[in-house]
């Protein structure tokens, strides 16, 4: 599966805010708060452009995608999958998009951002239920524990994390064992936690036209 590997800061810009792809860097080093309008040489003279409701759909669809790391493909299989399920399809693409492997490595506290708790995945650092996996899209549920393999347990990025775990607000559907540095989903994510950066409804009018 490929993915962006490009400047995170330009897809700030595009979108128009702050969506933190970056981790802590975000607070400190705001590349959009220096140069708040979009990436390329005509950017400048687009920020007080006006887009049609077809533009505010597609931003909003995109800036999911930015969040939480994926490519269009992926995007419309989630998309897909929570249409099917009963309930809201906005809140159901939400729970779907945070029960992936990467994201709760992220909500756990073992990453900064969701593009480290991915690299942290690719790289064998992470097993589920016991067991290795290089999964990042992979997706959880209530009673499956995430934990560092012994390989992960032996790179300095381990000790970091370890010395500054729960440091970071818990969502109530996840819990933690800072000791044994062992993470578990709990419940189904709860979509009032989570804090959006785009808008659910937009999304579903988008993939509805």
């Amino acid at each position: 599966m490929g993915r962006y590997t490009g400047p995170v800061c330009r897809l700030c810009r595009r979108a128009g805010q702050k969506l933190y792809l970056k981790g802590n860097k975000c607070y400190t080093n705001c590349v959009l708060e220096k140069r708040p309008y979009p990436p390329g040489q005509h950017g400048p003279d687009r920020r007080h452009g006006r887009l049609s409701d077809r533009g505010i759909q597609l931003r909003e669809k995109q800036k999911a995608r930015y969040v939480y790391g994926t490519l269009e493909r992926q995007f419309r299989r989630f998309f897909e999958e929570a249409r099917r399920q009963k309930g809201v399809t906005g809140d159901n693409l939400v729970k779907l998009l945070e029960r992936r492997l990467d994201n709760v490595v992220y909500r756990l506290g073992f990453a900064e951002s969701r593009n480290q708790a991915r690299q942290i995945v690719r790289h064998g650092h992470i097993a589920v239920n016991g067991r290795k996996t290089d999964i990042p899209s992979m997706l959880l549920r209530p009673g499956d524990t995430v934990s560092w393999t012994p390989r992960g347990q032996r790179t300095a990025l381990f000790e970091m994390v370890k010395a500054q775990v729960g440091a970071r607000p818990l969502p109530s559907w996840l819990a933690l064992d800072a000791d044994s540095m062992t993470g578990r989903m709990v419940a189904e994510p709860n979509p009032e936690e989570v804090p959006v950066f785009f808008n659910t409804a937009s999304i579903v009018e988008y993939y509805s036209r």
